[in-house]
This record gives C-alpha cells, sequence and structure tokens, in this order.
C-alpha cells in the first residue's frame, strides 16, 4: 500500500509518470482489499464463538462466500502478473529516480519493517499456497460431516487451482524468456558463417525470409541448461556460450557490444530474472551471442570425453568432444570444448 500510494502521489506531482502502475503491481489493490475482507468476517466468526460459548463456529458461509468467490480468482490474475512485475522493477531499479522513490520514499518507511519491494510483491503468491493448510486445519477440528464434506471440497477446488496457476506461470515464464533469447542470439546467415557457400545479391532476400530466429519462437521448448565454455580451434580459443534446450543444443560465440542498444544505455537493458545471472550480466553489458554451427539435434550427438593423456599433451583440462552426425551417421562437425572445472564439464 505505501509504494502503490506514494507512486500514485508523485505521479500527481507529475514525477515518474512514465512509470505504469499495473505492470508493475497489476491488481495489487484489489487482492488486499478482498483477502482483508476475508481475514475480518474469518475472525470476527472466531471472536463471535469465543465471547458466546453456546453459538456454533459457522466457517462454511465465510469460506463458501470468498473460496468459491473472487478470492482465488484475483490470486490468480495477480500470480500471472508477478514475472512481468520483476521483470519490469529489475528495469526500472537501473534509473535514478525510481531508486530515490524506492530507498527514500518508500523503504526507510517503519511500516515496510525494513522489507524490500520484492519481498512483498512475492507474498501474495506465499499466500495463496497457504490457503490449503488453512482449510485442511479447519476441516480436521470441524465436527459436523456436512461442513466437513464442503471444507474438503473447497480445499481440493484450491489446489486445483494452485495447479492449473503453476502450469500457466511456467507457460508464461518460459515464453518470456525465449523471447529474450530471441534477441540476444543472432543467427548470420549461411554464406556469412561459411565463405564457401556463394548466393547472388538478388537471391539472398528470398532466403532471409526463412529466418532461423523462428526456431526459438515455439512456446512449448525448454532451455534445459546453459553456460560458458571454451572452443579448442586451430589457431585459438574462443569464449562460447551453449544453450541446450529438450531438443537441439546450440553452440555460440560471445560478443561484447559497449554501443547503445536500441537507442538506450546498455545498463538500462530488461533482463529475464529467469536466466542464469551471468547470462543476465553479459545481456546488460550489451553483450549477443552470434550462433556458430547449425544446431545439433540431440538425437544427431555424441559425446566423448577426452582421456587424461592428451590433458598434459595438447594442455587442455575438463576437455569433451561434441559430435555432429548427418542422418547417414556421418560426421560433419566436431566441437573440442574445455570447461573452467571438472564439476562444470
Amino acid at each position: 500500500k505505501i509504494f502503490v500510494n506514494t507512486l500514485k502521489c508523485l505521479q500527481i506531482k507529475e514525477f515518474l509518470m512514465d512509470v505504469d502502475l499495473w505492470r508493475l503491481f497489476a491488481n495489487l489493490e484489489e487482492l488486499n482489499k478482498i483477502s482483508l475482507s476475508f481475514l475480518k468476517s474469518f475472525f470476527e466468526t472466531v471472536k463471535e464463538h469465543v465471547s458466546k460459548s453456546d453459538s456454533p463456529m459457522d466457517f462454511s458461509s465465510i469460506l463458501g462466500k470468498f473460496f468459491q468467490g473472487d478470492l482465488c480468482q484475483t490470486h490468480q490474475i495477480y500470480c500471472l502478473n508477478y514475472t512481468s512485475a520483476v521483470f519490469y522493477l529489475e528495469n526500472l531499479r537501473q534509473r535514478e529516480d525510481f531508486g530515490i522513490y524506492l530507498k527514500q520514499w518508500c523503504e526507510q518507511n517503519e511500516q515496510c519493517k525494513r522489507l524490500h519491494l520484492p519481498e512483498l510483491l512475492v507474498a501474495p503468491l506465499h499466500r495463496l499456497t497457504r490457503y490449503p493448510l488453512l482449510l485442511n486445519n479447519i476441516w480436521k477440528r470441524s465436527t459436523d460431516e456436512t461442513e466437513k464434506d464442503f471444507i474438503w471440497s473447497l480445499k481440493e477446488k484450491v489446489e486445483k487451482s494452485i495447479r492449473d496457476l503453476e502450469g500457466k506461470v511456467k507457460w508464461l515464464d518460459n515464453f518470456q524468456k525465449f523471447r529474450q533469447l530471441q534477441e540476444v542470439i543472432i543467427w548470420p546467415q549461411v554464406w556469412d558463417r561459411d565463405k564457401r557457400f556463394f548466393v547472388p545479391e538478388y537471391l539472398k532476400q528470398s532466403l532471409r525470409e526463412n529466418s532461423s530466429e523462428n526456431i526459438l519462437s515455439s512456446a512449448n521448448r525448454l532451455l534445459l541448461h546453459e553456460g560458458r565454455l571454451t572452443l579448442a580451434e586451430s589457431t585459438r580459443l574462443l569464449d562460447v556460450y551453449l544453450f541446450l534446450f529438450d531438443d537441439f543444443l546450440l553452440i555460440t560465440k560471445i560478443k561484447r557490444n559497449k554501443k547503445k542498444y536500441g537507442g538506450l544505455d546498455t545498463g538500462l537493458i530488461p533482463v529475464s530474472p529467469s536466466l542464469t545471472p551471468e547470462l543476465q550480466s553479459f545481456i546488460r553489458e550489451g553483450g549477443v551471442c552470434t550462433v556458430l554451427d547449425q544446431p545439433i539435434p540431440l538425437d544427431r550427438l555424441t559425446l566423448k570425453n577426452v582421456d587424461p593423456v592428451h590433458v598434459t599433451v595438447f594442455s587442455l583440462r575438463n576437455a569433451f568432444l561434441i559430435q555432429h552426425e548427418n542422418r547417414y551417421r556421418q560426421c560433419i562437425a566436431v566441437f573440442l570444448l574445455q570447461a573452467q572445472t571438472e564439476t562444470a564439464k
């Protein structure tokens, strides 16, 4: 409430006008009102039962009103926006004016209890997962069989709502991650990647239309692992970044770019929080990953360990080979890679 109201007040005075309240807080105000109303009704029932020992503790009407009403739905709306909100907040925190709003105007307020905005934004997610525990405890202590059946059905409904939400959040998180990767991973044209191929200028445009970037547009594809390695070439060692998806491996060359990114300072580039810290830092520096070779389907990939004897001879530590085979089981590419540690390998 402090963060929302302070931002509204500042925007009335024409400060931070470009900050989107919905992108940052979504339906948080509505969610707080409904949650507060539920708690008040809940404790009023308990209080009435304590003050009048002969009065029955009727939770069914309260629980039915809220859990069959808007309580779970408002939580779902908020949770679906949460990843985007964190993404947006991470971008805003790079700004000096927004930093003043966070630290001097909000976080130093005693009511915040030294909590920061990211910690407060995640609280509704934790609250939603505790509702089944609450319902289960009420169910255990209920003595009326009809009430027990009703509370148990509510508990199952809330648990199903959470499971459905987890699937939606994972899908949305994966979608945002791949959208970021599409911006970072550069796919050079085949004639730029391999000088053996000659394509006349008038034919290049038709080939560009079948862009390789669409490979990463599938929301069903999963990124299993990513990390930095060293590629040993005939005359040099090259820093590379590997992306292991659930159906292929992509080897890219790291390229740092200190220039402006779309007219923005590279420090202000929004970065998906679901990416690894190393890749997040690399993106903020304005770096890109240029694809070195065609994607290697996992059913066409052979992994071979480098014998320790060769480690001494060729000064290769924590090394291994990746072999790319075509449909005829012929080797069409080989990559000799080095990891920084045996564990990383």
